[in-house]
């Protein structure tokens, strides 16, 4: 049978990066409080602790929760390993990395039935989960839900931006409803199972091998501005109590292992901590832009970034392109051409992207890798060039760019499927010869 809140819709505002303690209770008198002992906790329930981080961690930067759960964590058969399907994981050297320009078509649906978890493909990523540096690109394209089937990744977190369908995420701690351009982030070792709302879903999944996302600083914008705290949001507790023949799958060091286990795991009555999965509504973001002229470097669009160990330089970032006014005066208004060290990952959830022709359309994925050089194609540099310097507010769009400091190597899938898009190069033979010395 299902708890006394199987479906929350409600949830908590999590405050990212300040470490905010969470109560919260799906059976009234389950949370201990006080000075009641927590160790012995009411209604029979068992005391579990999730760490997302050492125990020695500052406490700004310490992340874990203390769980009252109807059976704690270790009840389950042994694992087996099972076939990872399209799923990959470092070292990724099945095949070399080409240093050019790559682009590829959305993923097509299934035609069989296929969940969140057997739908994942990747296309590349860098680092190595068992040193927790790196990450890894992956897409899903599913037609079924998970019901008596449960994951949890112990690599990673897992960043999760559908394109197409809405997902109920339901995780040990409760329910996250995800709507195309929303996020949400399940957190190293969260076990959830996916829940389609439709006949079809898709979308794009960014496993962070590292440091867990934050807010990036600031700097001179100040205190308000890009991704506001206040908008990000955690589950309440909700539990399921019920028994079956049942599948915990887990990712552990690249690979996929299956127990078979006799509940459901996600069975925590109530919770409090500060290790918890979260969603975010990306047409919350608060712009950044110029008044004047010149075109901003892209670190004004980022939303969350996983530090590394270099100050300054992030082990993986999010940033989006979305609905906002262009404004700037003398300026080529579309991304200019350039080359990073850092590599990109870039995915289109809606409309038209600004430095793209109607062929990158939504569901597209593209790589830029160290250096390689791209930008605007020749119809996109056509449109900047030629646009008046009338104010214009570009909407209805939305894409996300993943950004590593590592080069992203690709899968054998990403490089031999049909879906690559062999003649991207030629979206740039077009820019002709423009120089005229006198």
């Amino acid at each position: 049978m299902l708890g006394s809140r199987p479906m929350p819709v409600d949830t908590l505002r999590y405050q990212i990066g300040f470490g905010n303690d969470f109560a919260t209770e799906a059976l009234a008198g389950a949370l201990p409080i006080g000075r009641s002992n927590p160790q012995t906790p009411p209604f029979g329930l068992y005391t579990e602790e999730i760490n997302g981080t050492p125990f020695t961690a500052p406490r700004g930067q310490s992340r874990r929760t203390w769980t009252y759960r109807i059976r704690p964590s270790a009840v389950h058969e042994p694992f087996q390993p099972i076939s990872p399907r399209a799923l990959r994981s470092a070292p990724f050297d099945e095949v070399p990395t080409s240093p050019n320009q790559l682009r590829w078509r959305p993923l097509p649906i299934p035609t069989t039935p296929t969940d969140f978890v057997d739908g994942l493909v990747t296309f590349g990523g860098n680092g190595d989960p068992a040193q927790q540096i790196g990450c890894a690109m992956h897409m899903y394209a599913a037609n079924a839900s998970m019901k008596d089937r449960f994951f949890y990744d112990a690599d990673g977190e897992l960043l999760i931006a559908p394109q197409l369908g809405a997902l109920h995420v339901r995780t040990e701690l409760g329910v996250l409803h995800v709507n195309p351009g929303e996020i949400c982030v399940v957190p190293r070792g969260m076990k959830f199972r996916v829940e389609l709302e439709d006949k079809a879903a898709r979308g794009y999944v960014c496993e962070n091998y590292g440091p867990h996302f934050r807010l990036p600083e600031l700097g001179p914008i100040g205190t308000n501005g890009l991704a506001n705290s206040r908008d990000f949001e955690t589950p309440v507790a909700a539990y399921e109590d019920r028994d079956g023949d049942f599948r915990l799958v887990a990712k552990f060091l690249g690979g996929l292992f299956e127990a078979k286990i006799d509940h459901s795991p996600l069975d925590i009555v109530a919770w409090h901590g500060t290790y918890a999965p979260y969603k975010y509504d990306l047409a919350r973001f608060n712009a950044m832009n110029t008044v004047s002229y010149d075109h901003p470097d892209p670190s004004i669009y980022c939303v969350l970034a996983a530090p590394s160990a270099i100050p300054g330089t992030s082990n993986i970032e999010l940033g989006l392109i979305a609905d906002r006014w262009t404004v700037a005066r003398n300026t080529f208004r579309p991304p200019p051409f350039h080359r990073n060290v850092c590599s990109e990952f870039v995915g289109l959830v809606m409309g038209q992207y600004i430095g793209k022709g109607e062929s990158f359309e939504p569901g597209c994925a593209s790589l830029h890798n160290c250096m390689s050089g791209h930008g605007p194609d020749v119809d996109a540099f056509e449109r900047g060039s030629a646009a008046s310097e009338q104010p214009q507010y570009l909407e209805n769009t939305m894409t996300i760019v993943l950004e590593t400091q590592l080069v992203i190597r690709t899968t054998a899938f990403a490089m031999e499927t049909e879906l690559l898009e062999r003649d991207y190069y030629k979206h740039w033979q077009g820019l002709a010869n423009r120089f005229r010395p006198k």
